[in-house]
């Protein structure tokens, strides 16, 4: 069979979104949100997201992020139980993705089927009908390499994808009872993933190339113009490298704290942190989300573990 009729048996499905009328729309957040709670084993994703902003105010301030090594997975999670994140400098230099290159995804996983965030994909970053385009892993590293976007544009991404080729050369440690499926970010230097919030635990390795990344704490929600995209992920319109202040005077008051994320490096998120990512360089990355209570809240009685 042709390799070009291979790739079009493979292209990922249309995203179709039919309009729902207002009833429609919220009896459809009702029972997401009543499934993320029953995943995840809380009362509600309302009663989680304040119980975590809540944990939060009595947090340390901290002013750059903590770095240790490999952990365990009891200290890990006694670490994590803290609430603050930390890096673990090299923890993932020894997983077989990040012995390959570039050229490796050329030369074996030409033919998988992604689907690219082409566009301004940072203000319609949450939006159901952001602007995505699918193609072939080649035709994606084609598209990079001839570089045809405008300089003032953002190079195409391709985000929090599902690569299950790639699973089996990253060693995810055992550090959480319930977790996602791995999660891909590739893209030349210059991708971004605006300021957002994810309501689970989040496990973020670093395989090639390095990206910077700006945390801000669950309680300085308040400061960032919160939008919703679902109970589980808000976003927020302040860029926390470009600061516009007269639009968003309460970011003032915001905490920011930058951490580089090199090439084999992992990073702890605890749920709710706030954060900003940004590729430096030619970048793979791989992350995971927990879907169990969030380890600040372990020993919080009201969900049931203390």
């Amino acid at each position: 069979m042709p390799r070009e009729k291979t790739i079009l048996q493979q292209r990922l499905p249309p995203r179709i979104a039919l309009p729902l009328t207002p009833e429609e729309a919220l009896a459809k957040k009702q029972a997401r949100a009543q499934k993320d709670a029953q995943v995840r084993g809380v009362p509600s994703i309302d009663a989680m997201r304040e119980a975590i902003k809540r944990a939060a105010r009595s947090l340390p301030a901290i002013t750059e992020v903590p770095r240790v090594g490999l952990l365990d997975a009891a200290r890990f999670r006694t670490l994590a139980a803290q609430g603050l994140p930390f890096l673990m400098a090299g923890a993932a230099k020894r997983w077989p993705l990040c012995q390959l290159t570039p050229q490796t995804l050329r030369e074996r996983y030409s033919h998988l089927p992604v689907r690219a965030r082409v566009g301004d994909y940072i203000n319609t970053a949450f939006a159901p009908d952001r602007a995505m385009q699918d193609m072939s892993m080649l035709e994606y590293l084609d598209l990079v390499a001839q570089k045809v976007h405008d300089l003032h544009d953002l190079p195409p991404y391709l985000g929090n994808l599902e690569l299950r080729e790639l699973n089996s050369l990253c060693h995810w440690p055992a550090y959480f009872d319930k977790i996602g499926p791995p999660r891909y970010w590739l893209g030349p230097a210059g991708t971004v993933t605006p300021l957002h919030c994810d309501y689970d635990d989040n496990l973020f390795a670093q395989l090639w190339g390095s990206k910077r990344i700006i945390l801000s704490p669950p309680h300085h929600e308040e400061f960032l113009y919160p939008r919703e995209a679902n109970a589980i992920l808000f976003g927020s319109p302040f860029d926390p490298e470009a600061p516009d202040y007269e639009r968003f005077p309460l970011a003032r008051q915001a905490t920011m704290i930058v951490v580089l994320v090199e090439a084999g490096d992992m990073l702890y998120v605890p749920a709710g942190w706030y954060h900003q990512v940004r590729s430096l360089a030619f970048s793979l990355s791989s992350n995971r989300w927990a879907r169990a209570v969030p380890f600040a809240l372990r020993g919080d009685t009201a969900f049931g573990i203390g």
